[in-house]
């Protein structure tokens, strides 16, 4: 049941045991299905299921009684309205037989254009597709105000369902003409295709269709009788032309002999015609074209039919691109009043589609079975896609941005849980997590939804290898697919006999607290237990069931990714004693001790979950994954990633994808080569120029531009990924040849843990080395500059970096120069010290 503020979905026979079943298995995002749909599909589908509707016989006999169809017994008196409805119902029930009705086609019309906003609908689905739209689920307990409307329309509606007229609870099956309505739509596929249809896809798919090319030619008998079976009569001379190379006549007339005598084929005169036939047609064309068939027919394939003709020329349909009627009568010798008449009835059925399809029809209208159609459309348009020019590679870094949701377009638990599932198996510095990669997406994310996700055992996280100053490589999984996404353990980090001790406690399954396993390996002390519990971290082998440790990992050491603490920043004095011996800002109190072990490995902890091995399944949750997370995926994103087997053993996958139609392949972005895979959504999108951060299209030039910080490894930076690190803007040696090789060196931009990029409208600007004290510039222009070093001092300020201090930009030192750099970090807020400039929170 459908309203102004939403959509009803009933689910009959649920009992509340069921529902619970259904709860924990994730109903939300089944349901998620059930609301998504095909762009292309929507406006069939809501035209099929009009007919069946109340909204449709109530528009109709609206329609039908302006249309004076209803007149009035006695002018002067009114008609009561179960009168009224009676009358219409009578009357649907006799023009539904007629498919060029017009109150019929005219009543759909009101429904799809005036009442149904249908376009609106498509483009709906298509930001869905495109992932302009994002679509989440969430539970309530309490109905929100919009749902207790439509609760209350819904018992309105379904209480009193059995006493409702007839003709407002379903009408007939109508049967619509399709082009008609199509062209009061202003939707004819012939207005819309008759400009799109490519002319050597059209011959190409003609060939194929008709067997005529190599790669599907007869090599022998049983190749010949497919090919009967397929294309109906056909006569000799048809044979050979469709037989492979280097097959003869003579060949031909043995195959046939043969199948002849085996009783599978027959010979039969079609349209004045000598022509060979699979002996399953022989009472089709018996009763359809009045064939006389050869004796010693078995009786099986003598059976009548329902409609032999309707079969014929659906045939027909299928093997052949848009034809006339005057086609399908030349090759059964029929009449062109009958041809025209079946292919009527498919019309009906939807099998068939009339209009103005090819651009050289001759005049007149074409039919065409909608499968080949639809083949056609999709051909034409892959060719005419590939002769769009690629986009610029700026425009990919823009897309990116928008793909990936940075600039936080998501909120809440489901749209951290949307982040998770998009960035899983991705390699992060700890630091960033939480620093700069969620926040950049999730609008007010705090640490509280990652640990409810976790303690859920939605999410889970996982080591792969330590880095200096207490910090660490780690990934983030969902725990449905962790056995796709993990990367198991490290074989290069073997655990040691006390590693091995903790191994052995937790190999009983469960999650164990840091005590209960001291308790267990007595031999080891806490700060050892707790060495070994994080080395076991680092080799992939152990994760907690919350973040807390690792945030508490992070803030006993020098991180990659250093970021300002929140809450109350500590003075001078903190921390030494006052006059009378206490501490400057509390008195001191004696420490106490803890069962809960150090801060460091607080929670529980259990080992991960077993990977699955099989290549197979790997490589193909891999190559979902990475379209999933870069929409256009290319040789050096997977590279990037460091993927198993690198990007030849995805390829096959894309190919077979490719293959089914699932991505497209094509050289979408210029300069990456021509093995670029990426879905339709995601195509139309990049191509669109809608996806990015900011301002987009002719906008773009009168909106300030738009300026995103990023850690150098995210997977929304494309940059050392999918595309090469720009050319720097300033000389690095300041015009000096002394050293310009080692200075180079030194200084060269990279996905390094603690390095942070600044993007503008996709440009990347400025690259911030570990630890601020060195930036590297990748354009001149003031604005770009301003903007980027803007954003830069807002990362600061909001805590997602810590302090800085620039004191070289490009390999110079910034004081006492004119590095275009200056002025638009001064006028961002920072400020001059004798180390450099200094921005702090």
């Amino acid at each position: 049941m459908h309203g102004d503020d939403g959509i009803v979905l009933r689910l009959p026979d649920l009992e509340l045991e069921d529902l619970d079943g259904l709860r924990e298995r994730g109903v939300g995002r089944e349901l998620l299905d059930l609301v998504t749909l095909d762009p292309d599909d929507v406006r069939g589908l809501v035209t099929e299921e009009i007919g069946g509707s109340a909204l449709f016989a109530a528009r109709f006999r609206e329609c039908a009684a302006r249309a004076l169809l209803l007149p009035r017994r006695q002018p002067n008196r009114r008609q009561p309205l179960w009168q009224q409805r009676q009358r219409a119902s009578q009357l649907l029930e006799v023009a539904s037989q007629y498919p060029s009705f017009p109150i019929v086609l005219e009543a759909v019309r009101e429904c799809v254009q005036d009442v149904f906003d249908v376009p609106g609908l498509v483009d709906l689905m298509r930001d869905i597709t495109s992932r302009r739209v994002v679509v989440v689920d969430v539970e309530s307990s309490v109905p929100s105000p919009f749902a207790k409307s439509l609760l209350f329309g819904y018992v309105a509606q379904f209480l009193y369902e059995g006493d409702s007229p007839l003709a407002e609870r379903r009408a007939a099956a109508l049967a619509l003409d399709p082009s008609l309505l199509a062209e009061l739509l202003g939707t004819s596929e012939g207005l819309a295709l008759r400009d799109l249809l490519d002319a050597e896809q059209v011959a190409r798919t003609e060939a194929e269709l008709q067997r005529l090319t190599p790669e599907r030619a007869a090599r022998d008998a049983d190749d010949v009788l497919d090919l009967l079976r397929s294309l109906g009569p056909v006569p000799t001379d048809g044979i050979l032309a469709r037989s492979r190379e280097g097959v003869t006549g003579e060949d031909v007339t043995r195959w046939l002999a043969d199948l002849a005598g085996a009783r599978q084929v027959i010979a039969v005169r079609v349209a004045g015609e000598d022509r060979w036939s699979a002996i399953e047609d022989a009472s089709r064309l018996r009763d359809a074209l009045g064939v006389s068939l050869p004796p010693g027919v078995p009786q099986t394939f003598l059976e009548p039919v329902v409609d032999p003709l309707g079969d014929l020329v659906a045939r027909y349909a299928r093997t052949h691109v848009p034809f006339h009627a005057a086609d399908v009568a030349r090759a059964y010798g029929l009449g062109i009043a009958v041809a025209a008449t079946a292919l009527s009835r498919l019309m009906a059925t939807g099998r068939v589609v009339e209009g103005e399809l090819l651009p050289t029809g001759g005049g007149g209208t074409e039919f065409c079975d909608a499968e080949v159609l639809r083949m056609l459309r999709r051909r034409s348009l892959a060719a005419l896609r590939a002769e769009v020019e690629p986009v610029t590679p700026v425009e990919l870094s823009r897309f990116l941005l928008g793909w990936q949701g940075v600039g936080g377009r998501l909120r809440g638990r489901e749209g951290l849980l949307r982040v998770v599932e998009q960035l899983s198996g991705a390699v992060l510095p700890a630091s960033a997590i939480e620093s700069l990669v969620l926040p950049s997406r999730v609008v007010d994310y705090s640490p509280g939804l990652l640990d409810e996700l976790m303690a859920t055992g939605e999410v889970l996280w996982c080591g792969h290898g330590s880095l200096p100053g207490d910090d660490g490589w780690l990934s983030l999984h969902l725990a449905d697919s962790a056995h796709l996404t993990l990367p198991g353990p490290d074989p290069d980090l073997v655990p040691d006999e006390q590693g091995l001790a903790v191994l052995d406690a937790l190999a009983g399954g469960g999650a164990h607290y840091f005590r209960t396993l001291s308790d267990h390996v007595a031999s080891i002390d806490d700060e050892a237990l707790s060495t070994t519990l994080w080395d076991l971290v680092w080799s992939a082998r152990v994760t907690g069931d919350t973040f807390a440790p690792v945030r508490a990992l992070l803030a006993g050491g020098r991180t990659a990714h250093r970021r300002t603490a929140s809450g109350p920043r500590r003075t001078r004095y903190a921390g030494r004693r006052g006059p009378l011996g206490g501490l400057g800002t509390a008195p001191a109190r004696p420490s106490l001790p803890s069962r809960g072990g150090p801060p460091r490995v607080t929670g529980r902890w259990s080992l991960l979950p077993p990977v699955d091995l099989d290549p197979t399944q790997r490589a193909y949750a891999n190559a979902e994954l990475l379209l999933d997370r870069h929409g256009i995926l290319t040789r050096g994103a997977t590279v990037a990633e460091d993927v198993p087997g690198g990007f030849a053993a995805l390829y096959r996958v894309l190919a077979r994808a490719e293959e089914a139609g699932r991505v497209r392949r094509g050289y979408f972005v210029e300069g990456l080569g021509a093995s670029q895979f990426g879905t339709t959504g995601a195509v139309d999108r990049l191509r669109s120029g809608t996806g990015g951060v900011g301002a987009t299209g002719r906008d773009r030039a009168s909106s300030p531009p738009a300026a995103v910080v990023l850690a150098a490894s995210d997977p929304a930076n494309p940059y050392g990924a999918a595309l090469p690190w720009p050319d720097r803007a300033v000389d690095p040696t300041g015009g000096k040849e002394e050293g310009t090789d080692k200075r180079r060196r030194r200084h060269q931009p990279g996905r390094k843990a603690g390095a942070v990029v600044v993007l503008v409208d996709g440009d990347l600007v400025l690259y911030v080395e570990r630890g601020g004290r060195t930036l590297l510039t990748s354009s001149e222009v003031p604005d770009l500059l301003r903007a980027a070093a803007g954003a830069l001092a807002d990362a600061v300020r909001r805590g997602s970096l810590g302090r800085i201090t620039v004191e070289k930009a490009d390999g110079g030192w910034l004081l006492g120069s004119d590095h275009p750099v200056v002025p638009a970090l001064e006028e961002a807020g920072f400020h001059l010290t004798p180390r450099g400039l200094r921005m702090r929170r």
